[in-house]
């Protein structure tokens, strides 16, 4: 039988809960594999197995598996029949011997991993008993230290799973079991990161874009539709929200100091954002700050733009340097659509010298002159939702 054998990591340190992890990352891996014509995806004792078709291409199945969140590591696996009633390593080291004499190495290890404490054979009898069969067939060397290839066994209770090459996951936490967080994305580097990292630590994404239109082209918001388009790819299903902010900004800078403008244009993005979060059932906005990196993320400016919205406000990257972030966004993908040129509501309408030590008084008293409530309506009632899905139907 051919396929794939997934271990997780933070899963199995989740005692009482580890049954509805376990079910989520496998209901998770049926979702972005349906189209690849898997037959089935089931729990095994600490471990998932994905049981594919003749006809599956593995290169395809990797290219998936990759990106499933909670995943450890993993590897394209055949299996023999184990008989624990008459059990003997004959029939696994006969096929180990297949799978390895067509490869090319110098030196080698066996690895085995014994889930069913039944199985008379210990895992170091294995290793030994195979290994010396391998030796005997190929002339190889057996090395303990750094093998040219490792070859990995597991015992379960009604076969033996046997693979040469063992894959990187993605880690983290299955997505779904944090609940939903609303990521503001702006189409540039550093928010496409902050939602895959919280992604990565089990939450679904919702996001929530604001775009300069009318006063700007459409660019952004074709690019941001396509770092959704490749996110999604990491959660299945992502819906995002399009806000026409130009005309609420011009209305703030007709009747605002223009030092505090960018202060005021992200207090009413968080209050648009947080009553869209609500919507959709979100327990948190996410944002892509880092701290003192631009004017708007200065310790005072990120206090008084905080203070605007009761959701709580995450900011996975708050700590994190530039060249930090963007070795991640290049890791994920999203770095190369990041840079491309665009107009975007963050560039419009930005003052030369704005503020940067801005008190939560001067601001409250800025904004009894606009009308707040009628400004959000006005941004929730002209906002567009567009649904993505992985693989696409």
């Amino acid at each position: 039988m051919r396929c794939a054998i997934i271990h997780y990591h933070e899963l199995a340190l989740k005692g009482r809960n580890r049954p509805y992890f376990e079910q989520r990352l496998v209901t998770n891996i049926r979702l972005v594999l349906r189209d690849l014509g898997i037959r089935q995806v089931d729990a095994l004792p600490g471990r998932i197995r994905v049981v594919l078709k003749d006809e599956t291409s593995w290169n395809a199945v990797n290219e998936r598996l990759k990106r499933v969140f909670g995943i450890a590591h993993y590897a394209l696996a055949h299996s023999v029949p184990l008989d624990l009633a008459r059990p003997d390593l004959d029939g696994l080291k006969e096929a180990v011997g297949r799978e390895v004499a067509p490869l090319s190495f110098a030196t080698f290890r066996v690895s085995t991993k014994r889930a069913d404490k039944r199985f008379p054979f210990t895992s170091v009898d294995v290793d030994r008993d195979v290994g010396a069969h391998l030796c005997r067939l190929t002339g190889k060397k057996v090395s303990l230290g750094r093998p040219d290839l490792t070859v990995q066994i597991e015992l379960l209770t009604k076969a033996a799973y046997y693979s040469t090459k063992k894959e990187a996951g993605s880690g983290g936490l299955p997505v779904g079991i944090s609940g939903k967080v609303a990521c503001c994305i702006s189409g540039g580097i550093d928010s496409p990161v902050a939602a895959h990292r919280m992604m990565k630590r089990g939450c679904r994404a919702v996001f929530v874009h604001f775009h300069g239109r009318p006063y700007v082209s459409r660019a952004s918001e074709e690019k941001v539709r396509e770092i959704v388009r490749l996110l999604t790819q990491y959660q299945g299903y992502s819906r995002l929200y399009l806000v026409p902010f130009g005309e609420i900004q011009r209305q703030i800078v007709l009747g605002a100091p223009a030092a505090f403008r960018i202060v005021l244009y992200r207090r009413m993005m968080l209050r648009i954002a947080e009553e869209l979060a609500r919507k959709e059932r979100c327990w948190a906005l996410v944002t892509g700050d880092s701290l003192g990196q631009v004017a708007s993320q200065t310790p005072e400016n990120l206090s008084v733009v905080q203070e605007a919205a009761q959701l709580p406000i995450l900011r996975p990257l708050i700590g994190m340097d530039k060249v930090e972030i963007t070795e991640q966004a290049e890791r994920i993908g999203t770095f190369e659509i990041s840079i491309e040129p665009d107009q975007d509501c963050c560039s419009l309408f930005v003052p030369p010298h704005p503020s940067t030590k801005t008190g939560l008084g001067t601001i409250r008293k800025i904004e009894r002159a606009f009308d707040l409530v009628a400004l959000v309506k006005q941004g929730l009632a002209q906002a567009e939702l567009a649904e993505f899905s992985f693989p696409t139907q």
